[in-house]
């Protein structure tokens, strides 16, 4: 199994930026799959989830209207589109496949994960 995320970078407060996630090594449509983020210092914060054919969606209360989380299986990537960032959005990015179909919340039950991607809002 590989996950490999990209998008990430260094943006000013108010942009955006894109991050996909490329899976290969297993069965992309069988799982849900979600967004995770560890800023410095702090735990792994869960920031989004999708469910295996892109119809049931979560966010985390803190970026609700501000991520938009997607997945296209015939190209067996996972995006985050990220607007209106914040400084408090700076963090190491983890896309993650969930156990099943369905999306989890809880960072702990994530099975698969990538090597991260930064993102850096500066002010």
């Amino acid at each position: 199994v590989q996950l490999q995320e990209s998008g990430g970078g260094l943006v000013q407060v108010g942009g955006s930026l894109r991050l996909s996630c490329a899976a290969s090594g297993f069965t992309f449509d069988d799982y849900a799959m979600g967004w995770i983020r560890q800023a410095p210092g702090k735990h792994l914060e869960w920031v989004s989830g999708i469910n295996w054919s892109g119809d049931s969606i979560e966010y985390a209360e803190s970026v609700k209207g501000q991520f938009t989380i997607s997945r296209d299986n015939a190209k067996n990537t996972l995006y985050l589109q990220m607007n209106s960032l914040k400084p408090e959005d700076t963090a190491v990015y983890f896309c993650a496949t969930a156990p099943s179909h369905w999306v989890v919340v809880d960072p702990e039950d994530y099975v698969f994960w990538g090597q991260g991607t930064q993102v850096t809002v500066s002010s």
